[in-house]
């Protein structure tokens, strides 16, 4: 944390000023064709002080108006959520004193934009832009390898990403696949449809490009997506680097220069705020400045609210990224004098990293201090190639190291929890050495450590891990997570005492341990947690119980997938075809007959399905239907598997996790179950699934042979 730190202290005072000098008036034509010219400044002449400190108390208060209602534009425009960020209407947002923090997990990267204040304050405003995007366009997140969301994965990840507060959420581009398009019709609906809150819908950002060379913005199929999306944001990637202009998308300069303000304008006339990410910006800076400042020229002048400078290929150093951070501020705001004759500043500078050079956090930290407003990054740092800059590292900092205020202040606790959620939706193994939310991160093992721990427990970790909801770990010892544990029997409402709770809990505990070290994990499995609870209490009875069961599947398909593609472009195969695949499943459970008598009767059920899993579902549900009707609403919506020990083959221990719905009630809960065996584990977790759906219907009982 120490040499982290020194980057972002390190801080080169600009040599030259860039001043813009127009050819022409600037008009809409005319204003990409002007210039820039370079003068070193004399040494006698001493840097401008910072502007005064403003109170921060309007930031709160305009960004919790901003969430109480939801806006509604004019009958000629497409509908759009309100958006939450109104504070970009009131001046620059400066860091490191204020910053708002954008995430692009689900696009792949993360921003935080930051708040216009004294450089030289004490303390810091933090607010947070998250992207929640698509994982096929514009999904740094998501573009890692192996990775994969689904549309009601990222429904649940906006979600829990508002909860934890976030500023911005970026949740994909509407205008290149179905999924994402899906994503923003779904999240219009109300909450009781399997929409999004008003809050979270606020918060949501839709991420395009500029228009196509030689077509009107208005015109542009994908300009036109972002609109109908209905996100009161908009962020467009724009290329900023002449040689990419020129080489790579082989467009004319000006052309460029044409897209990028038309492009912006035309959102901004639509009612958008909008954000404009200058592609290659560090390496088309080295290459060309003027060039590069004539691309923020024609984004502020379209109206654009954030400019975001990005190290798309992640090769910029932290000293590099500080001097040209500053002198593109002080260019920016003799250009943003002269365009608009006002003192205010209303344009915000973002920042986004890569971390192919393993310094994304640096580089946005350093950013930060230079005057950067917005961050973005993703959680956990995953992105393409070598990831980007990872937030769960980012805004601790900020918020420990820095003293930032941020609007997730109260909820920095939960950031763990955050990071592992990520994980386990996104099927990831978790990294057990991430600074502050790796499992490792305050782990202690023996020797001169522990006996120093034992004195002070700041000896050895930089930080208190709880206020980042991580736990010091001494090796000798695991009894922490007792006081999970009771909170989960407290919220059960449970008639017991509280001693006894307290001795349950520590016996819970000691069958969560056991069942880790085989494999489990209970980060996302709640309703697993609760059932192991209600097991461990004398007066619960479970609704049902499975005897035995049977899985069989028929399989006339054997081909590889380039004998079955050669088949389909032959019209000879048909996936659909039952007679070609077939699995069939026989459950035999034992049903409470009647809630009020302790008399069972079993039932023998067998039915068909698209394979063994989902056959033992639909045979299960057959069975206990009938006494139970509410379990016809029960959908499964997600299952998920792992190998944990890859290194056995055929012989390794499986993890199934199996996400429920009530579609009555929109309630949704998961369970997990682990075997060698996948349909057993497939079957362990389909019991308690169906199980937590009866929890409440079934009365309390006590059989001694159950």
């Amino acid at each position: 944390m120490a040499r982290l730190c020194s980057f972002c202290l390190v801080l080169a005072a600009p040599k030259y000023g860039i001043a813009f000098q127009p050819t022409t008036s600037l008009t809409a034509d005319t204003a990409r064709r002007s210039t820039f010219t370079l003068r070193e400044q004399p040494d006698d002449v001493a840097t401008a002080p910072p502007e005064t400190a403003r109170s921060t108390s309007w930031i709160k208060e305009e960004f919790e108006q901003a969430h109480q209602s939801l806006h509604i534009d004019d009958d000629d425009k497409p509908s759009s959520f309100s958006s939450s960020q109104g504070l970009l209407n009131r001046g620059r947002i400066v860091g490191p004193g204020h910053v708002l923090v954008y995430d692009t997990t689900l696009r792949g990267e993360i921003r935080i934009l930051h708040a216009r204040e004294s450089i030289t304050a004490v303390h810091y405003t933090l607010f947070i832009y998250y992207l929640c995007t698509s994982c096929d366009i514009r999904s740094d997140g998501t573009q890692m390898e192996s990775i994969s969301v689904s549309c009601n994965d990222k429904l649940k990840i906006a979600q829990r990403l508002s909860t934890f507060n976030m500023d911005y959420i970026e949740a994909g581009w509407p205008g290149s696949n179905p999924k994402d398009e899906q994503f923003f019709s779904q999240a219009k609906l109300p909450v009781s449809e399997g929409g999004l809150d008003d809050i979270t819908k606020s918060k949501l950002v839709a991420f395009g490009s500029t228009r196509r060379k030689n077509v009107k913005a208005c015109d542009d199929g994908q300009i036109r997506k972002l609109i109908e999306s209905g996100a009161p944001t908009v962020c467009i990637v724009a290329k900023a680097h002449l040689w990419q202009v020129t080489d790579i998308i082989r467009a004319d300069p000006t052309e460029n220069l044409e897209m990028i303000y038309d492009s912006v304008s035309y959102l901004t006339e639509m009612g958008r705020d909008v954000m404009v990410d200058l592609e290659h910006y560090f390496d088309g800076f080295k290459h060309d400045k003027e060039y590069t400042l004539k691309c923020c020229k024609a984004a502020m002048e379209g109206g654009a609210k954030v400019l975001v400078m990005c190290d798309t290929n992640g090769g910029s150093m932290p000293w590099e990224v500080d001097e040209i951070t500053r002198e593109t501020i002080s260019a920016c705001d003799e250009m943003e004098s002269e365009l608009f004759d006002e003192e205010k500043k209303s344009v915000t500078f973002g920042m986004h990293a890569h971390n192919d050079c393993g310094l994304a956090v640096a580089n946005s930290l350093t950013a930060a201090k230079a005057g950067v407003g917005l961050i973005q990054g993703t959680v956990n740092g995953i992105g393409e190639r070598t990831g980007n800059a990872d937030l769960c590292s980012i805004i601790p900092s900020l918020a420990l190291h820095v003293d930032s205020k941020m609007n997730i202040d109260e909820n920095l606790k939960d950031i763990t929890s955050l990071s592992r959620f990520l994980d386990e939706t996104l099927n990831r193994t978790p990294n057990k050495a991430s600074p502050y939310v790796g499992h490792s991160a305050f782990a202690h093992k023996g020797g001169l450590h522990v006996a120093a721990l034992e004195r002070s427990a700041d000896s050895y970790q930089h930080i208190d891990p709880s206020k980042v909801g991580n736990q010091l770990r001494v090796l000798i010892s695991e009894l922490s997570g007792r006081q999970n544990i009771l909170g989960k029997i407290k919220k059960l409402d449970l008639d017991i005492e509280d001693d006894v709770v307290a001795e349950r809990a520590l016996v819970i505990l000691d069958r969560v341990k056991r069942l880790e070290s085989m494999g489990y994990t209970f980060e996302g499995a709640d309703a697993s947690v609760e059932l192991m609870i209600l097991h461990s209490t004398s007066g619960y009875c479970p609704p049902f119980r499975v005897l035995d069961y049977t899985a069989q599947v028929y399989d006339t398909n054997v081909d590889s997938a380039s004998r079955v593609m050669s088949k389909m472009e032959n019209g000879k195969h048909n996936s659909a075809n039952p007679a070609a695949s077939m699995a069939r499943a026989t459950v035999k459970v034992r049903i409470l007959d009647d809630l009020d008598t302790t008399s069972e009767d079993d039932f023998l059920d067998r039915l068909e399905g698209n394979g063994p899993v989902d056959a033992l579902a639909n045979a299960l549900k057959k069975a206990l239907a009938p006494s139970h009707p509410c379990l016809n609403n029960l959908q499964l919506i997600d299952y998920k598997v792992r190998i944990l020990d890859p290194e056995s083959a055929t012989e390794a221990a499986t993890r199934v996790m199996i996400e429920f719905s009530d579609v009555s009630t929109n309630r949704k809960w998961t369970t997990v179950s682990v075997d060698r065996n996948i349909i057993s584990a497939s079957l362990n977790a389909l019991v308690d699934g169906f199980e937590y759906a009866l929890k409440n219907v079934v009365a309390a009982c006590e059989l001694d042979d159950f």
